[in-house]
């Protein structure tokens, strides 16, 4: 099914819906009759289409019930806290409003590790696609209760894009406080609603901005178009709308109302895992002549490393970044980062004397390494 409209979200055949904490929580209590609405909108795109449901909230109403300061957001240890008692209340909430519409609803909490390893990556998709098959409707969240700041999505938006992709979506809805992307700031007067992008370019991160205009998530613009971009090299559409009024889907669908990223490929499914992974272990910065090669779809060598930073292991995701620091691509690396910095520079008829062995190919081949 190709997504080039938000008219053609109705006929997705599997859709990711995200939904942020300041739709479904206001001053600490749950937005009940909001949630009504959109779980009715949900109950009858259903009838054509299999959805899955990212849901934020559980810090902000566990926060609320432990009285606990900043929205819980005071500490790693009040938000962990807040996520603990919140998920309990946030998967009450989804079930009953499901429930009215008997469709079961199905919990599953996840971390970044779940989705940064393939091995876990392919059983959660075996996870979702079982729940589906199955009639339910996965209500996804990350677990914040044992997430810590250095290894977590952060945010719910780009894990929505990596669920999409893990179930082999359509399109991702993210469901915003803001009708889509603005070519400026909202609040400016002369602001205009940009309808579609094809390709998340500089130009169109320029637009954004980072801050979250309710205070309540974690996300804000930028998040959300880096969750297009992963998005985008999945073969996967990606929305953003507004969901602050009732029944939000249909509101921007049938006016049109909302900004669409158009997918501009459909990597195989390793890459398309690759380009997803969200946390890499280090960077490997490569001269301009190994940048240009990278243009024509070549491997990365050692005699083109200029500089290594971080520590990690064979078989571990690195970023690749170009003479400036600008972030090229990222792939799973063939050497340790100690035998990186000992074969920088140098030819493939140096390094074994480096090495001590035969070198490999390439530092990262081109098959196990995706462009940004």
């Amino acid at each position: 099914m190709t997504i080039a409209a938000l008219a053609d979200l109705r006929n997705a055949r599997r859709l990711v819906i995200k939904v942020g904490s300041a739709l479904l929580v206001q001053d600490g209590k749950p937005r009940t009759q909001w949630l009504v609405t959109l779980a009715a909108e949900i109950a009858d795109m259903r009838r054509n289409t299999e959805i899955i449901v990212v849901s934020s909230g559980a810090i902000a109403l566990g926060a609320a019930k432990l009285g606990l300061a900043k929205g819980g957001r005071g500490s790693l240890a009040d938000a962990q806290a807040s996520a603990s008692v919140g998920q309990v209340e946030l998967a009450r909430l989804w079930s009953d409003a499901l429930e009215a519409h008997t469709i079961t609803a199905a919990q599953m909490l996840v971390t970044l590790g779940d989705l940064e390893d393939r091995r876990r990556y392919l059983n959660a998709s075996a996870t979702l696609a079982r729940l589906l098959d199955a009639g339910a409707i996965p209500v996804v969240n990350e677990n914040d209760s044992v997430a810590t700041e250095e290894i977590r999505f952060g945010d719910n938006d780009r894990l929505a894009a990596r669920i999409a992709q893990a179930a082999g979506a359509d399109a991702v809805v993210l469901l915003s406080d803001v009708d889509g992307l603005f070519d400026r700031d909202p609040c400016e007067p002369d602001a205009t609603l940009v309808p579609q992008v094809e390709g998340v370019t500089p130009e169109i991160i320029a637009m954004a901005t980072g801050a979250s205009t309710s205070g309540l998530g974690s996300g804000g613009m930028i998040a959300k178009l880096q969750a297009a971009r992963i998005a985008e090299r999945a073969g996967i559409a990606l929305a953003i709308v507004n969901g602050t009024h009732p029944t939000p889907l249909a509101r921007a669908i049938d006016n049109g109302t909302g900004t669409i990223f158009l997918p501009q490929a459909n990597a195989n499914a390793r890459k398309a895992w690759l380009g997803g992974r969200l946390a890499p272990s280090g960077v490997v910065s490569i001269d301009r002549g190994c940048m240009m090669a990278l243009e024509n779809g070549a491997s990365v060598l050692a005699a083109g490393i200029i500089d290594i930073e971080g520590e990690f292991g064979r078989g571990d995701l690195v970023a690749v970044h170009g003479p400036q620091g600008e972030r090229l691509g990222q792939g799973l690396i063939e050497y340790t980062s100690a035998e990186c910095r000992t074969i920088m520079g140098l030819r493939e008829e140096q390094q074994a004397d480096r090495l001590g062995y035969a070198p490999r190919a390439a530092v990262i081949h081109r098959d196990h390494m995706v462009r940004i």
